[in-house]
């Protein structure tokens, strides 16, 4: 009988949750301010050291995050969290700075036709119009983390060249981007793909600077974070009870669940330093308040215990 060699695991794994940002981005009904600062208070609670809060954007086009500056005006900062935001552009990242945002985020897309429907503009034009902002972010000591948009797929175009990802990501890694986040937009990536794509892009900067955002549209999410932390992965962004989507991407589920993250890397001995049965409950309660069910099958489980 022939052995494999042997798979072996981060001791250890940094979850970013982005419930607060990209999960309630998408929803329809307007969120009070205090549930949201409630929602941020009870993952930070639970342990969760890296929450994306808000995002500086255009009302006009992300309503629900209009009221940013007052959430990180009035967040209960706990130490040792770091609270972030996107900030899309120079306006952005000023609105942020104002309250004393820890870290922001610019997102890049690794299909041109994605680019040009989510920000009206090429890849190429995308990258150039950050240089401003990142001079802006070093000047005040401001961490920038970058995103990589339809990573395993595109709506428009299908599938998405792994080198195509590389070079993105390279370049807001060479602009300065401390970590660059490979987020499956869609959630139509597959365990094969996914390494692939971090095999790819890993040829292109160092596994240590990369992270990882799976929706969970087709159930896959799971399935690409143990491939990708077989490979060396060891930061995951994921959004609690399954909160969000993408705006502009049709039937796209949301993100995959923190609770289910965090159980099945407690379940291998990997340490999150989150406390699963409070985080379950900032699930419930968010949820209660949308008045829907969690996305989450660990929540779903434990729940009817």
């Amino acid at each position: 009988m022939s052995h494999s060699p042997q798979i072996s695991y981060p001791n250890s794994v940094k979850i970013v949750e982005v419930g607060p940002r990209d999960g309630l981005q998408n929803e329809s009904q307007t969120i009070a301010l205090a549930d949201k600062l409630q929602l941020i208070a009870n993952l930070t609670d639970a342990g969760v050291q890296h929450v994306e809060a808000g995002s500086f954007v255009s009302p006009k086009w992300v309503p629900q995050m209009a009221d940013s500056s007052s959430v990180f005006a009035q967040l209960p900062r706990k130490a040792g969290v770091t609270y972030s935001a996107l900030t899309p552009n120079i306006k952005g990242l000023e609105a942020a700075l104002a309250v004393n945002v820890d870290e922001v985020a610019i997102f890049g897309a690794a299909s041109e036709s994605f680019s040009q429907k989510n920000i009206n503009c090429s890849i190429a034009e995308s990258l150039k119009r950050f240089k401003p902002l990142m001079a802006m972010a070093q000047r005040h000591g401001i961490r920038v983390r970058g995103y990589v948009s339809c990573v395993l797929g595109c709506p428009y175009e299908g599938d998405i060249s792994p080198t195509k990802v590389a070079q993105v990501s390279k370049a807001l890694f060479d602009m300065g981007c401390y970590e660059i986040s490979l987020g499956d937009t869609i959630g139509v990536g597959t365990p094969l793909k996914t390494q692939q794509l971090i095999e790819t892009v890993r040829q292109a900067l160092p596994t240590s600077k990369l992270a990882v955002h799976f929706h969970d549209t087709y159930g896959q999410a799971l399935a690409n974070i143990l491939m990708a932390l077989q490979h060396g992965i060891r930061v995951i962004d994921s959004a609690v009870a399954g909160l969000g989507g993408c705006p502009y991407a049709k039937g796209a589920s949301g993100n995959i669940a923190t609770e289910d993250v965090v159980y099945m890397l407690h379940g291998m001995g990997i340490e999150t330093g989150i406390d699963l049965t409070k985080l379950i409950k900032a699930g419930k309660n968010i949820m209660t308040t949308l008045g829907r069910e969690s996305h989450s099958k660990v929540a779903g489980a434990l729940l009817t215990e």
